[in-house]
Formats: C-alpha cells, sequence, structure tokens
C-alpha cells in the first residue's frame, strides 16, 4: 500500500498563507497534501484599501478573493474555520469550524506545520480609539473612514500614525528592533490624506500631522529615503511628529501621547500595535511576545516541520507584505526539498530580507520604495510619480486576474519599471 503523502497544514489563507500553498503546489505536487486554515472565506488585499476608500468606493466590493475555489484549483483543502489551540508535541491543531454558529470543536494532525495567521490588530489596548479613530486596516474601517469623509468631515485637522509596536527579542540576531510594526501605511495615508483634502476644499496638506513613535519614521527604509521623503512632506506643509513613545489616548480633540505632547486632530487615522494571537502565547515555537521564532530558512529550531512565514513570523519586521512574499517562498522551496521534489541548492535558499513597498500620495501619483539598509544592505531607492502609481494599481489586478498566482516575473518587472524608467 502506498504510504500518504506528508500533511502540511497552514495556518492562514492570507498573502502568505495562500503563497505558500499556490507555490508548495507547484513545486512539490502530489508529494504533499496541503490543508489551508482560515477563519475568513476569502483573502483580503489590505494594501489598496486607503486608496478605495478616498475614491470614495466600498473596498469590500472590490478587495476580497474567494479562497475556496482558488485553493480547489489545486485540490488544496479548504477549511473555514477559527484557531483555538496548537499542540506542538502531537502535531495536532484544534480548531473551531465558523460558517455557522454552533458547530462542534474538532481536530486535524500535521506533519509539517505552517503558521501563515498574520497577528491581532490591538485597536481594543487604545484608549478612545472605539468612539473616535479610524483606520484602513480592513473593510469594515476603510467604509467607516469613506462614510466619514464624505458624510460628516467637517474639515478639520486630520492626524495620521502608529502606536508603539512590542517586538519579541529573541531574533533580533537576525532582523533589527522597530518602535512601529509597518510605516508605509501611515505615510501613504498621511499625503494621500493631503492631496484629498486639496481636491475638496479643505485647505490641503498642511491640515495633516504624519506621527511616530519612533526617532525617525519609516526607519526600515534607510535615512536617506526617509530624509527624502520627509523633505518632500515639508515642501507640501506636512506636519511632523516623531519620538512620541505611543498613544495614551484619543479624545473628540486629538491625539494625546506617552510622551506628554498632544495634537489636534478631527479626524485621527491610527495604525495600532500588531501583536500574535493569544493561542500562540507561551507555545515552545514562540518569543516572548508569541511570534513565530525561526531561522532564515523560517523554520522553528526546536521543531524543524515547523516553518512561519508573514506577520506571525518573528522575523517578519516591519510587518509587510513583501516580506510575506518573500518568507513564503522559502517555505515553500524548504518542504519541496524535505520530500524530494528540489534539490539542496534549489531549496536552501534562505530569507533575504528587503523593503519594498509602493504607496498612493493622492492626484493619481504614488512613492515606490526599495532598499535593504536596515537589514545592512547599501541599496536605497525612492521614485515618485504616476507610473508608481500605475504600477500599484496594475499590480492588485494581476494579482486578482492570475488569483493570487502573479508571475515570476511580475516584481522584476515592477522594479525594473519603477527604477529605471
Amino acid at each position: 500500500m502506498k504510504p500518504k503523502a506528508p500533511h502540511v497544514v497552514i495556518l492562514g489563507g492570507n498573502f502568505a498563507g495562500l503563497e505558500v500553498a499556490q507555490q508548495l503546489h507547484a513545486l512539490a505536487g502530489d508529494a504533499v497534501r496541503i490543508s489551508v486554515i482560515d477563519q475568513k472565506s476569502y483573502l483580503l488585499f489590505v494594501p489598496n484599501i486607503g486608496l478605495e476608500a478616498l475614491s470614495n468606493r466600498d473596498p469590500a466590493a472590490s478587495l476580497h478573493m474567494s479562497l475556496a475555489g482558488v485553493l480547489d484549483e489545486d485540490k488544496t483543502d479548504f477549511i473555514l474555520g477559527q484557531v483555538q489551540a496548537v499542540d506542538i508535541e502531537s502535531q495536532r491543531v484544534d480548531y473551531l469550524p465558523n460558517e455557522r454558529p454552533g458547530a462542534a470543536p474538532t481536530s486535524i494532525h500535521y506533519d509539517y506545520l505552517v503558521v501563515a495567521l498574520g497577528n491581532r490588530l490591538a485597536f481594543d489596548q487604545i484608549e478612545g480609539f472605539a468612539e473616535f479613530g479610524h483606520t484602513v486596516t480592513d473593510t469594515y474601517y476603510g467604509n467607516r473612514l469613506r462614510h466619514f469623509l464624505f458624510h460628516d468631515y467637517k474639515g478639520g485637522p486630520v492626524a495620521v500614525g502608529s502606536a508603539r509596536f512590542h517586538q519579541g527579542t529573541q531574533t533580533t540576531d537576525i532582523v533589527p528592533t522597530a518602535e512601529a510594526a509597518c510605516e508605509g501605511p501611515p505615510v501613504e495615508m498621511g499625503m494621500s490624506m493631503g492631496s484629498w483634502l486639496k481636491e475638496h476644499g479643505y485647505q490641503g496638506p498642511e491640515q495633516v500631522t504624519i506621527f511616530t513613535p519612533a526617532e525617525m519614521i519609516a526607519e526600515d527604509v534607510g535615512a536617506e529615503v526617509v530624509d527624502q521623503l520627509l523633505s518632500l512632506a515639508s515642501k507640501k506643509g506636512y506636519h511632523y511628529m516623531n519620538r512620541t513613545h505611543d498613544i495614551k489616548r484619543l479624545t473628540a480633540e486629538g491625539v494625546e501621547f506617552e510622551n506628554g505632547s498632544s495634537v489636534e486632530a478631527e479626524l485621527k487615522i491610527i495604525f495600532p500595535d500588531w501583536v500574535p494571537h493569544q493561542f500562540l502565547k507561551g507555545l515552545p515555537i514562540s518569543d516572548d511576545q508569541g511570534f513565530i521564532v525561526t531561522d532564515r530558512n523560517m523554520r522553528n529550531p526546536k521543531y524543524p516541520n515547523v516553518l512561519s512565514a508573514g506577520d506571525a513570523s518573528a522575523l517578519a519586521v516591519p510587518k509587510l507584505g513583501w516580506i510575506a512574499h518573500l518568507q513564503a517562498a522559502v517555505v515553500a522551496r524548504q518542504i519541496a526539498m524535505d520530500v524530494g521534489q528540489l534539490s539542496k541548492d534549489e531549496g536552501a535558499l534562505p530569507f533575504k530580507p528587503s523593503v519594498n513597498c509602493i504607496g498612493d500620495m493622492g492626484h493619481h501619483q504614488a512613492f515606490y520604495i526599495n532598499s535593504d539598509a536596515w537589514y545592512g544592505g547599501k541599496k536605497q531607492v525612492l521614485k515618485t510619480g504616476n507610473l508608481p502609481y500605475l504600477l500599484k494599481n496594475q499590480y492588485k489586478d494581476l494579482f486578482f486576474r492570475t488569483r493570487g498566482k502573479v508571475p515570476n516575473w511580475g516584481m522584476p518587472l515592477a522594479e525594473f519599471v519603477a527604477e529605471k524608467l
């Protein structure tokens, strides 16, 4: 009797989890069985929520991609369920099916576990957020901001920025320590809000304050790029606050910070602390915060059949889609190598972090950043203009058109176009 193929269970079906599933299927085929568990039935294309909201379009109508049909194309099982616990020693995941209320808790056994669950966004830890805060981290909040801007906003000042990120300490020999989880989105929303205000007759960038808990906003892109961004923002009239330490509370009047300062704001667009899911804390695979500890091969050192990619990973700093893409590719190669479908030379290419992002600036303009300076490299590229804006929208269209299977030439072509043309 032919032995069963190793069972790969992937927790999470957004960018990191979906890419692991698709790449592993492409590399290993029937040499593995793949199951994906996610508490939602769709992939959420997070990077374009702000752009949709400021254009007065419902992001839920354009930024959801059904997971079941996409995964079924590769004969990958999809389980709509909420993960409750992981037993590392018995190689078991406990979950609650959540298509309809009242389902019985159940379990699934794995040979390989890939933790790609993302994180919790800790809005519940920010005093006053429910009453006075806005954000663009999902389509619910995107629509809440959209309705506020187009119905209730009175033209007052705007504050955009991050709460402090609490990073684990067990992987700081591989990635630096960050004060904010990811500051591309605050920079993007701050600059695009300035353009939106001007377009709608509410003055313009001089109404917007962008703040950071860190010494320098977007520290992960390198000082050279930040200096260029801040110079550009200053010339346009944006205000900037650094070293706020953390958000103390939101009020109707504005934002109060832990360093004792405050900023007046009618509209507060906030990006919270990014924390691990509660059930991951205290596991032998997790760091002191609850993020999954791995080496550069994205394997846990104590349990090499446990791998991680994306925001759940302790090496995902900043919490960036590009990082999830790089890590997912490593995970897929590692497992394909284990099951004999890739040579060691092909499979053992470790995670090499870099920052690559495109952010909307309004007026059909965007910024493009490609940098590895934070990780010890020398590359720091910043481009702005219509072309990065076009690339941002075209990448989203290509992602949906290929159902997540963006061709290997997609990102290199985008880099060439942005940096050379």
